[in-house]
């Protein structure tokens, strides 16, 4: 890896794969403390993402937001949880597949653990990743 120094500080810069791998732990810390700015920052005007609840399909940046005024509507806040965070990653282009966990009341009065999958597919813009697709699921849906 390439590394210069400042003062008595070596600089290391960070692989792909850790960049992303910050960019999504970071996205999910934003969810969990509810800052939208935070949810919003690394994705693209024109994303795409596939989601559980209506709407099935949600494009760009603006519908994409107001996705997450129903997901807090209906969850517990504070759990938003990685539980397997996997990235593929070249120079350009990248996906991740997780496993995660959120607690929903969405069938009931009372919050229960929801396990959901996660794929999210990036492309590098200069030196930034950006988040283009994220695709959510349930198990046995």
């Amino acid at each position: 890896m390439p590394a210069g120094t400042i003062g008595q500080f070596k600089l290391i810069k960070m692989t792909n794969e850790a960049q992303i791998r910050m960019l999504i732990e970071n996205w999910a810390a934003a969810i969990r403390n509810k800052d939208i700015d935070g949810i919003l920052a690394h994705h693209s005007a024109d994303l795409v993402m596939f989601d559980v609840p209506l709407p099935f399909q949600s494009v760009g940046i603006d519908a994409y937001r107001k996705t997450w005024d129903l997901f807090f509507k209906y969850t517990k806040p504070g759990v938003f949880d990685i539980t397997e965070l996997n990235i593929i990653a070249d120079e350009q282009v990248a996906f991740c597949y997780a496993t995660m966990k959120c607690s929903d009341k969405s069938s009931s009065d009372e919050f229960v653990e929801l396990p959901f999958r996660l794929t999210i597919g990036l492309k590098k813009t200069g030196e930034q990743w950006v988040i283009v697709h994220e695709h959510h699921s349930i198990p046995g849906n």
